[in-house]
């Protein structure tokens, strides 16, 4: 074995040898501060250099005055590492507290603000990571803002809506128990009539629990347009009538669609009738439907004069109603939130945007496979 070979293999087993001791003093501080475990990595190289260099020289391949020289470098070179090592460590550090500051902010209910000054591309990409963790948060804290306080006006509509047919039943039927009704059939059929109202507010609520739950079951069919638009106007007809308003079936397209006849019929009767009960009288509700690129539109125009800019992100949400439509008759603001939770049960999506005199609410769904 030649001369080099030795030297390489002396070399390797004294470096070898503070490897090992290296990567056990790692293991031992590794939940400390990452300045010491820069510290020891650059004191590892120094050492594995050094034990090398003092292997080589027991084995007799190197004379006194070449190890004295080598040592001496090597001493040299330890102390710019170490320092080096050190400054690296404590900066390294001082951005990461910066950066766990700027992170508490946002867990405590701010926003995130990246530390200003230079960082290494690690700290860089958890910085962003964290910019967009904090963005979701606020979309989440927002989104929860929104859903408390439709949850509270629904309550509060809910209570009201609920408490006013209930007082008059009772006082009708106080009347009709003593005896005292002027018109005890008039008394009967408003009873009714205020029955009926509870019920589809209960239906409602049960419609929109089944949503929120994800629980809706649907039984997709394939059905014409044509044919689910013709049963809808025929049964907001008589409401129609009722209101003076006019109802228009135009750009009627005979495009299949695969949805479930029952809710989907629903959403257009709610539509209608939110439509119906805002349009003043000797006005025009226009229905429509054809297909786009995105799919298959269907469209109800009315004429209610539109929507505050404010209020159009709301006009979905779960018991908001517009402050024209506080009145008994207007709901409790459950059904346009039907609509847009079981046209998303179909893949779907609800939008509604002022057009001049009015607005459209327009429901998106995919086109049937031909």
């Amino acid at each position: 074995m030649n001369d080099t070979l030795l030297i390489a293999l002396y070399a390797f087993a004294g470096a070898a040898v503070a490897g090992l001791a290296g990567a056990a003093v790692l293991r031992l501080i590794r939940r400390r501060s990452l300045t010491a475990s820069l510290a020891v990595v650059a004191a590892v190289g120094i050492v594995a250099m050094l034990a090398g260099t003092l292997a080589v020289a027991w084995a007799m391949f190197l004379n006194s005055h070449d190890l004295s020289v080598v040592t001496t470098v090597v001493a040299m070179a330890a102390v710019v590492s170490l320092a080096t090592a050190l400054l690296l460590g404590r900066w390294v550090v001082a951005r990461s507290r910066e950066l766990a500051v700027a992170a508490r902010s946002f867990g405590d209910g701010g926003d995130f603000a990246a530390p200003d000054g230079p960082t290494t591309a690690e700290l860089e990409h958890l910085s962003r990571e964290l910019a967009a963790t904090s963005a979701r948060l606020a979309e989440s804290r927002e989104r929860e803002r929104a859903l408390e306080t439709s949850r509270r006006e629904l309550v509060a509509w809910i209570s009201h809506d609920l408490r006013t047919p209930l007082a008059g039943l009772r006082a009708m039927s106080e009347a009709l128990e003593d005896g005292v009704a002027a018109d005890p059939d008039r008394y009967l059929r408003q009873i009714r009539t205020e029955v009926e109202r509870l019920n589809d507010m209960v239906g409602d609520l049960f419609e929109l629990s089944r949503i929120h739950a994800g629980t809706l079951p649907l039984s997709y069919a394939r059905i014409s347009l044509y044919d689910l638009i013709g049963d809808a106007l025929a049964g907001a007809d008589p409401l129609a009538r009722q209101h003076g308003v006019r109802l228009v079936g135009g750009r009627i397209e005979p495009v299949p669609v695969e949805v479930d006849g029952k809710e989907m019929s629903r959403v257009l009767g709610n539509l209608l009738v939110n439509a119906i009960r805002r349009t003043p009288a000797d006005g025009t509700v226009a229905i429509a439907a054809e297909r786009t690129a995105e799919g298959v539109v269907l469209s109800v125009t009315d004429a209610c004069g539109g929507i505050p800019a404010e209020d159009l992100p709301r006009v979905f949400d779960t018991g908001w109603r517009g402050t024209h439509a506080r009145t008994p008759p207007a709901g409790a603001g459950l059904g346009l939130a039907i609509v847009r939770g079981i046209v998303e049960a179909h893949q779907g999506r609800a939008t509604v945007r002022n057009i001049p005199g009015g607005c459209r609410f327009e429901v998106v769904l995919p086109a049937a496979a031909s």
